[in-house]
C-alpha cells in the first residue's frame, strides 16, 4: 500500500459535515473488533555475507548507501514483515556514530573513515523501518575482534590495537577472550551506548560467543588460547576449563540483560544461537554441541528469562531425521518455563521455497505461534518465488507477539474523529499519541473485518467513495501492547452530505 497516496487523497477529500469523537456519535459500544493477527516476522539485514544485504559493496556513496537501504525496507514492508535485525557491530568495529568503536569498513572502504556526506546509517535505518512499521533490532557479534573478509587495515582506534592484550588469534580468524572482564566489560558498554542513544527495539546476538571449532594442517581440532586468562581467572575459579567458559558468556548475557532492563525496560534484549543445544537432545538429534564446543548454554539463558526471546537458528528442512526442523522447534519451545518468545530461524539461502514455507506452517500449527527469523532479507527480497510465496503467507499484516513480563504504562484510548462526505465518502481523524509506535485499525465491510497497521506518525485515513459498516482503531506500543478501541459505526440516520467546504486531514 502506498501510504503517501492516501494521505493525498485525505487532503483532496470534500467532506461536508464534521461530526463528534466515534463513541458519542453512534452505538459503536455494541461492538467488538477482533483480536489481531500475532506473528513476529523478521528479517536479517547483514553486512557480512557472501551475498551482503547492504551496502552491496564497500565505498557506495552516501546516497547509493541510502537508496539500497530504503528499497531493502521498502522490501521488507511489501512482504508484510513487522521487524528486522541490522548488523551494527560485525566485528569489534560500528555501521553508526560510536564513540567506541571505528566505522566499519563496511561503509567507506576504509576503517574508521565515516561517510561523507556525513550521516548515521543507525539513525537512519532506525527512522525509515518505523515509517515502514517495521521494529529495528540491533544486531551484535560479541566477541569477533576481525573478519577474514577485511580487506582494509585496522583503524588506529581499533581494539586490536588499543587493547592487544585483549586479542586471541585462532587459525585465520581474530577474537577477544571472552574470559577477559575488560572484553566483557567493552561489550557491555558498546550494547549500552546504542541502546541510550538510538531508538532502538531490540538489541539481538547471533551465535558467536567462543568460535566455532577450526582444525589445523593435521585436521586436528584447535583449542582457543585462552591460557592467560585461564590461569588468571579460570584456575582460581575452581571451575574445569569448560564450565569456567560457559559461565563467561553466562555471565555476560545475564549481565546484558540486565543492564538493558535498567536502561529501557521496554528494549527486547534476544539471541539466535545454534539450532542444536547438545546432541541427542532430543535423542534423535546429532551435530555439533553448541554447549561444549561453543560454549552456549542457550537453554539456560530461556529457562532463567535472562532473554525476551530465542531464536535458535534451525536451519535443516522437515525430513532430515537427525536435525529435524519441527523436532527441534519443539523441543526448544519445551525448554521455556518463564514463558519468553521462542522464534524459528529459518534459512531462506539453502531450500526452495516449498521447504520455507513448510517451516512458516510448522511454526503456526504450534499452541499460541510465535514468529519467524529469515536469513537473510536479500535472500528472500531477489529470489520472486520465495518471495511470492513468503508474501502469500503473510498476505494480512501481523502485530507482534506481546510480552507480558515487561511492565508497561497502559495506553489511552484513541480520540477519533469523523468528517461525511460526498459519493458516500468517510475520512477519520485521530491526535498523536507519543506513547503509540503503531496504530491499528480494522474495518468491517459486510461482516468481514480487515486489518492495517499505520506508523505512529499517522493521524487519520479517508474511504474516497464508501462507508464500511464499522471502524476500530487501537493505538500499540513498542511491545504490542494495545489499547481499548475507539469504534465508530455511521449513524442510521446521519446528516445530509450537503455542507460546504473541505474539511483536510492533518498528519
Amino acid at each position: 500500500m502506498n501510504w503517501k497516496i492516501i494521505f493525498c487523497a485525505a487532503a483532496l477529500f470534500l467532506p461536508a459535515v464534521r461530526l463528534p469523537a466515534a463513541d458519542e456519535t453512534n452505538s459503536a459500544a455494541k461492538i467488538s473488533p477482533p483480536s489481531p493477527a500475532r506473528e513476529f516476522r523478521a528479517a536479517w539485514i547483514t553486512e557480512v555475507a557472501v551475498n551482503p544485504d547492504w551496502p552491496t559493496k564497500p565505498g557506495l556513496t552516501t546516497a547509493q548507501q541510502k537508496a539500497e537501504l530504503l528499497s531493502l525496507l521498502d522490501r521488507a514492508q511489501s512482504l508484510h514483515l513487522n521487524a528486522v535485525f541490522f548488523q551494527v557491530r560485525p566485528a569489534c568495529d560500528a555501521m553508526y556514530a560510536s564513540p567506541n568503536e571505528p566505522w566499519s569498513d563496511r561503509i567507506t572502504g576504509v576503517m574508521g573513515r565515516a561517510p561523507e556526506p556525513f550521516y548515521d546509517p543507525l539513525a537512519f535505518a532506525i527512522a525509515e523501518a518505523h515509517k515502514r512499521g517495521l521494529e529495528l533490532h540491533a544486531w551484535f557479534n560479541p566477541f569477533r575482534a576481525a573478519h577474514p573478509s577485511t580487506k582494509s587495515p585496522p583503524a588506529p582506534n581499533h581494539i586490536t590495537r588499543t587493547h592487544p592484550e585483549l586479542i586471541r588469534h585462532y587459525a585465520d580468524q581474530v577474537w577477544l577472550d571472552p574470559g577477559e572482564p575488560a572484553a566483557q566489560a567493552r561489550m557491555l558498554a558498546v550494547v549500552l551506548d546504542v541502546v541510550k542513544r538510538y531508538d532502538v527495539d531490540g538489541v539481538v546476538f547471533d551465535d558467536y560467543f567462543y568460535p566455532y571449532p577450526q582444525k589445523n594442517w593435521a585436521k586436528r581440532e584447535l583449542d582457543f588460547p585462552d591460557d592467560a586468562s585461564w590461569k588468571k581467572y579460570g584456575v582460581p575459579s575452581g571451575l574445569t576449563r569448560e564450565d569456567w567458559r560457559r559461565n563467561n558468556v553466562n555471565q555476560l548475557v545475564q549481565k546484558i540483560s540486565q543492564e538493558i532492563k535498567a536502561a529501557k525496560p521496554q528494549v527486547q534484549f534476544g539471541i539466535s544461537p545454534f539450532g542444536i543445544w547438545r546432541p541427542q537432545n532430543p535423542p534423535q538429534i546429532k551435530g555439533l554441541d553448541a554447549y561444549g564446543k561453543i560454549y552456549a548454554d542457550a537453554r539456560l539463558w530461556l529457562a532463567n528469562g535472562w532473554v525476551d526471546f530465542l531464536a535458535p537458528q534451525l536451519y535443516w528442512p522437515a525430513a532430515e531425521r537427525e536435525h529435524s526442523f519441527p523436532v527441534l522447534f519443539n523441543w526448544w519451545r519445551a525448554q521455556n518455563p518463564k514463558g519468553r518468545h521462542v522464534y524459528a530461524g529459518l534459512d531462506d539461502t539453502k531450500f526452495l521455497s516449498d521447504e520455507i514455507i513448510r517451516q512458516i506452517q510448522t511454526v503456526r500449527a504450534q499452541a499460541g505461534g510465535s514468529g519467524e527469523i529469515h536469513y537473510h532479507l536479500r535472500s528472500v527480497a531477489e529470489n520472486s518465488t520465495l518471495a511470492a510465496a513468503v508474501r502469500a503467507q503473510y498476505a494480512m499484516p501481523a502485530l507482534v507477539p506481546a510480552s507480558p513480563w515487561i511492565p508497561v504504562t497502559p495506553l489511552e484510548k484513541p480520540k477519533l474523529t469523523v468528517t461525511l462526505g460526498y459519493n458516500n465518502g468517510v475520512a477519520f481523524g485521530w491526535q498523536k499519541n507519543e506513547a503509540a509506535r503503531w496504530w491499528l485499525f480494522q474495518t468491517c465491510v459486510q461482516g468481514n473485518w480487515t486489518t492495517q497497521v499505520f506508523p505512529a506518525q499517522w493521524a487519520g485515513f479517508t474511504f474516497s467513495n464508501s462507508r464500511p459498516d464499522a471502524v476500530a482503531l487501537r493505538a500499540v506500543d513498542r511491545l504490542g501492547n494495545l489499547s481499548e478501541p475507539a469504534v465508530w459505526t455511521p449513524k442510521k440516520s446521519s446528516p445530509p452530505d450537503t455542507a460546504k467546504g473541505a474539511e483536510k486531514m492533518k498528519k
